[in-house]
């Protein structure tokens, strides 16, 4: 039987990644306490979504209990921010008797849209699609790569006659520096079925890129977060199955977990919440009577984030939710993102056509066998 491979977060995981919610979260409390105690100097993102508010209850409680110093919170908006979320955050400033201070990008989300271009799919997808549209480089190299014998030695003659598209062939044709084939990672246009066949039968007529992340996001939060010692995030893996995979023996000796890290600019970052599944959540939001937001609540939303970013598969049907609330959040977001969210609902046509097809070609080979 073929050896299964399972990614640290199964293998290197600590023991209290095993626990019971109650347990699991007073783990927590104690890990948050000690790194406070360690690194006081510590800023916080609070994005008013169901994470973020266990997040901050949980270090809230942890400062009451042990009597430690205040933590910078900051709340970052886009310029497309649902109110339910702007009243959210209000009120959880309020509950705690904390300040969320608010930062704003330098370009808003309107602006990078319209300099850049607008996700698709995932950041990964829209990050390859990004370069393909500036290089143009033919999608045929990928036949040539399928097509060949040698295909290491394809990829390094097509590195010859492209220079500086080495990530963008690999993109294309669906494989690794070294030039061997990697049709199942997440880095290549496959990793969409079939995105290469449509894009190839269906350009896109509008500029595709991820930059209104880095631009509203990632670059306010790096200068706000530049002078701290350490960053505390709401990030989860959520992985079924966790407990039926043996640890490693040493991950436990060494306390090596992905839940705290220092980056190479020595500053650390601390991810309570990185071993709470979505039944732990639950478990928490009902024990301590956690209120969500509005967007939650009552629109009926499972995930806020960026209002309609298009890399959400839900990003349409969510507007839906969100209409009878707050039309214009929802006529803004379709002025921004609206030829992605179209351009992906004709991708979903052309996978589903292409997939029926197949399986109804395999129907008919497997009767004739039958037969």
């Amino acid at each position: 039987m073929a050896e299964v491979y399972r990614s640290r977060v199964y293998t290197d995981r600590p023991e209290y990644a095993d626990f019971e919610p109650p347990e699991k979260f007073e783990a927590i409390k104690s890990i948050i306490a000690k790194r406070l105690v360690q690194h006081p100097n510590a800023i916080c993102s609070y994005s008013g979504g169901a994470d973020s508010d266990i997040m901050i209850d949980l270090i809230e409680q942890t400062r009451q209990l042990f009597e430690l110093p205040p933590v910078k919170y900051v709340f970052f908006n886009t310029g497309l921010e649902m109110q339910a979320t702007k009243d959210h955050v209000k009120a959880t400033a309020e509950k705690y008797g904390v300040e969320i201070e608010t930062i704003r990008p330098k370009i808003s989300i309107v602006q990078a849209s319209r300099k850049y271009g607008i996700p698709f799919v995932s950041k990964i997808m829209s990050y390859g699609l990004e370069e393909w549209q500036k290089k143009k480089l033919p999608l045929s190299i990928a036949d040539e790569y399928d097509q060949a014998e040698d295909k290491i030695a394809k990829r390094a003659e097509l590195k010859a006659r492209y220079p500086k598209c080495e990530s963008l062939i690999n993109f294309l044709c669906c494989c690794n520096a070294k030039g061997e084939p990697r049709p199942d990672i997440q880095l290549v246009i496959n990793s969409s079925k079939y995105m290469r066949d449509f894009i190839g039968e269906y350009p896109p007529d509008f500029n595709i890129s991820a930059q209104c992340c880095d631009f509203c996001k990632k670059q306010p939060a790096h200068n706000v977060q530049k002078d701290y010692e350490m960053i505390i995030t709401g990030e989860r893996r959520d992985e079924g199955g966790m407990r039926s995979v043996p640890k490693k023996k040493e991950a436990t000796q060494n306390g090596n977990t992905m839940c705290f890290s220092q980056n190479s600019d020595g500053q650390y970052r601390l991810k309570p919440l990185y071993y709470v599944s979505d039944t732990d959540k639950a478990w928490y939001k009902d024990y301590y009577g956690i209120r969500y937001s509005d967007a939650y609540e009552v629109y009926g939303l499972t995930r806020t984030g960026c209002c309609g970013c298009p890399i959400s598969y839900k990003a349409v049907d969510d507007l839906e939710k969100i209409r009878l609330y707050e039309p214009n959040v929802v006529k803004a977001a379709w002025a921004i993102f609206g030829k992605s969210y179209e351009y992906r609902q004709k991708y979903n046509a052309y996978k589903k056509a292409r997939m029926d097809k197949e399986k109804e070609m395999k129907f008919h080979i497997e009767g004739q066998l039958r037969f």
